[in-house]
């Protein structure tokens, strides 16, 4: 089924929102290249902070292809951003408050610090995109245009 003239309104991408995909999509990168790297070399030195790695690196991969396809995606992407969110302050604490459970970099330990603080940031950066896509969105939904008419729907 095309995109509906709504769906093509509440797509994520556009002006900040380009470059958000573009960080997520580094972010995610050099997330999964880490805990692949982690995990597989040095798994046995901190097995839960490397598996939390790799699942930040999934997370900001299912936000980066929520950023970029928009439409019904911007739901699941506001989760991933929630998700995000929490893992890094919760990690983050936790890495300071039980440092040997942390003893190399991760994307969230330290609250990203190995990654100046942009995991920090991002999270509320990416609701922030997604409630404005999410906004306008509603705003085309409610508009008389949209409405099914003569000649129109």
């Amino acid at each position: 089924m095309p995109d509906l003239p709504e769906q093509a309104d509440r797509r994520a991408l556009g002006g900040p929102g380009v470059v958000l995909v573009v960080v997520y999509g580094v972010l995610a990168l050099a997330a999964t290249g880490r805990s692949v790297l982690q995990i597989s070399e040095y798994f046995s030195r901190a097995p839960l902070a490397y598996l939390l790695s790799a699942f930040a690196a999934l997370v900001y991969i299912v936000a980066t292809v929520s950023l970029a396809r928009g439409g019904r995606w911007v739901r699941v992407g506001v989760v991933a951003c929630t998700i995000e969110l929490v893992g890094v302050l919760v990690v983050g604490t936790v890495s300071y408050l039980v440092p040997e459970a942390f003893p190399d970099k991760t994307v969230w330990s330290h609250f990203g610090a190995g990654y100046g603080y942009v995991p920090l940031v991002l999270p509320g950066l990416g609701l922030w995109w997604f409630r404005r896509v999410d906004r306008s969105g509603a705003d085309v939904l409610s508009s008389p245009e949209s409405a099914p008419g003569p000649g129109r729907g």
